[in-house]
């Protein structure tokens, strides 16, 4: 098969960002498939310059079968909701005139949020007679919504028109979370799958690095409370810089955030000017690194705000941390919630409650015995029901059978 997948925040194992993508195109490529990924040179996470795509993604690992284009997007991601726009909608032109080129196409792979680039997907498998399939890795518009990120009203019903829409246009829909599922039974009757987020688990071995971090950021003898991913409004990290000022009086306490996004400047600036030695930010890293970074960490930390929508939600960082062996302190109540719980690895924080996630925090701290036995039950637990490998052979499956009845 050929698959041409349009995905603008696409990342690869050398960038920072979510490789669900990459890890499930490369098994494709590793069974004889062709994958051709047209995404964005704007990082969706940071809104700087990707990084060149190096030969260990694509190219000699894979014969030529993985192939990576960049297609023009205007460079204003993080500016403002406007230029945000402009950003999707440059990328959704440029994607669709790029993919037009691509020859042999059994199958379109079409992913959303942003739901724009969508429909680039649905209009290139049209014109090429083949399937598309939709992937929703989260329910936008309701997202943005409750967010307060859009408050147009003709917005609002243009992009819910939109929705329904490439709903009932795919040949087959997949979600990567099963608190997605009722959400779109009640705008379409087509097919659906489930391929949730999951690890890659031969990721996170356990490296030889971990106090060399510590040592480099004076964390030796810290408890250190890792988030790693986006800064953005929905991650609400003001929460967690309240819960930092809460357990201001714990010394051994560290809290560390990692990554980038639009929000990060003014979470710096709130840091600094409350005077909090107890915080400490960090660039993004990529895939590649990740692991290093989690390793020098004793919790990790998934926090949302407190919004109904969220509760349907597999976050993709969770599975990393359960996969490096780390304790979840979770702030993200739903379905991701019975995750952890069915793996007794991490505690519950109400999410929006500040005072409650520094109890979390300060209870593990207290009790790091406690906290290395639950990093080693969400291992297991990762190993045995969320391997990205069997659900990627579950995605090349579904592929085969839709190309095979077109």
């Amino acid at each position: 098969m050929h698959i041409l997948l349009i995905h603008q925040a696409f990342a690869s194992v050398n960038e920072a960002g979510g490789t669900r993508h990459y890890e499930m195109a490369s098994h494709l490529a590793q069974n004889n498939h062709h994958v051709t990924i047209i995404t964005s040179p704007v990082s969706y996470m940071t809104g700087g310059k990707n990084e060149p795509v190096n030969q260990q993604v694509t190219g000699e690992a894979f014969s030529g079968r993985l192939r990576i284009i960049r297609s023009y997007s205007i460079p204003a991601l993080h500016k403002s909701f406007f230029h945000r726009l402009l950003n999707f909608f440059s990328f959704m032109v440029s994607s669709f005139l790029k993919g037009l080129a691509a020859r042999q196409v059994d199958l379109v792979w079409g992913t959303t949020p942003p739901i724009f680039q969508a429909v680039t997907g649905w209009l290139l498998a049209r014109l090429k007679r083949v399937p598309y399939v939709l992937e929703v890795r989260d329910l936008w518009p309701d997202f943005a919504i409750d967010v307060g990120v859009l408050n147009n009203r003709f917005l609002i019903s243009a992009s819910r028109w939109l929705e329904k829409f490439l709903y009932r246009h795919a040949d087959h829909i997949i979600v990567n979370s099963p608190g997605f599922i009722q959400h779109i039974n009640a705008r379409t009757d087509k097919p659906i799958t489930l391929i949730p987020n999951g690890v890659d688990t031969s990721m996170f071995y356990p490296p030889q690095v971990e106090q060399e971090i510590k040592r480099r950021y004076g964390l030796d003898d810290k408890f250190v409370v890792l988030y790693a991913g986006a800064h953005g409004l929905a991650n609400d990290l003001t929460t967690l810089l309240e819960a930092a000022e809460h357990i201001s009086r714990n010394p051994e306490i560290k809290i560390v955030l990692v990554g980038d996004g639009k929000e990060k400047p003014a979470l710096m600036a709130h840091a600094e000017a409350m005077h909090m030695t107890n915080v400490l930010f960090m660039p993004p890293v990529s895939k590649q690194q990740m692991h290093s970074i989690l390793a020098a960490s004793d919790a990790c930390l998934a926090i949302l705000k407190p919004i109904d929508m969220f509760k349907t939600t597999y976050p993709n960082k969770v599975f990393d941390y359960m996969a490096a062996a780390k304790p979840v302190i979770l702030a993200i109540d739903g379905v991701i919630r019975e995750v952890v719980e069915s793996a007794g690895c991490g505690i519950f924080a109400a999410p929006g409650n500040s005072q409650a996630l520094a109890d979390a925090i300060k209870t593990l701290a207290a009790d790091p015995g406690n906290a290395a036995q639950m990093g080693k039950n969400g291992r297991s637990y990762v190993e045995k029901h969320f391997n990205r490998a069997d659900f990627s052979a579950r995605l090349e499956e579904l592929f085969t059978s839709l190309v095979d009845k077109k």
